[in-house]
């Protein structure tokens, strides 16, 4: 399968889902290997001249950020999503120099980088549940004779983050009537129903 490549200036290292052989030296390349992919075939990284970087897998943006300015040279390292049918990001190969120094630089702000992750985070939850709040105020528009406390069930149930229900949808984020009726049916239809049984 031909690679697709995010941009074609970027060096591209790819982990290898099945079993391999470098179209080079011959040497056998084991599933979870990484190769580049040449006009001839399939690279181990010693073929490619790259087996001198070091991979740091993907999960810490401050630590990839700063080890990839910090490297004179890098690779993206991409793997086959099946389910996806696209490649994805797993980390990437930079220099050893520039990994260590990456670390200490790391290593020196941490507690300022974690107060600052706290702070967003509850900036992000205050935006959330005045989110909640204004949702249960139109449901409380739309239908006045709506207990308040009804109002906020309703509103917390439907807005919860990633449940995929409707007060998550794009429409029920512009306050879309029908989105609001929707949440305040599915409250309905399950709290007053036997349509659970």
């Amino acid at each position: 399968m031909k690679p697709q490549s995010p941009k074609s200036k970027d060096l591209l290292v790819f982990m290898i889902r099945r079993d391999s052989v470098c179209a080079e030296c011959g040497e056998e390349l084991w599933r979870g290997r990484f190769i580049t992919l040449e006009e001839k075939g399939a690279l181990c990284l010693s073929c490619a001249d790259l087996d001198h970087l070091e991979y740091l897998p993907a999960g810490d943006a401050a630590l990839t950020r700063r080890a990839t300015k910090h490297s004179r040279i890098h690779a993206k390292v991409l793997q086959w999503s099946r389910t996806r049918k696209r490649y994805e990001r797993q980390g990437i190969l930079v220099e050893t120099e520039a990994l260590e120094k990456a670390e200490e630089e790391c290593l020196a702000d941490a507690e300022v980088r974690e107060r600052k992750r706290l702070r967003d985070a509850e900036r992000r939850e205050k935006i959330d549940q005045q989110y909640v709040a204004d949702f249960a105020n139109r449901v409380l528009a739309m239908f006045p004779r709506c207990p308040a406390a009804t109002a906020e069930k309703i509103a917390q149930h439907a807005c919860e983050k990633y449940s995929g229900r409707v007060g998550r949808s794009a429409a029920a984020k512009e306050f879309a009537p029908q989105a609001i009726a929707l949440a305040v049916r599915a409250h309905v239809r399950h709290q007053h129903t036997n349509y659970e049984r």
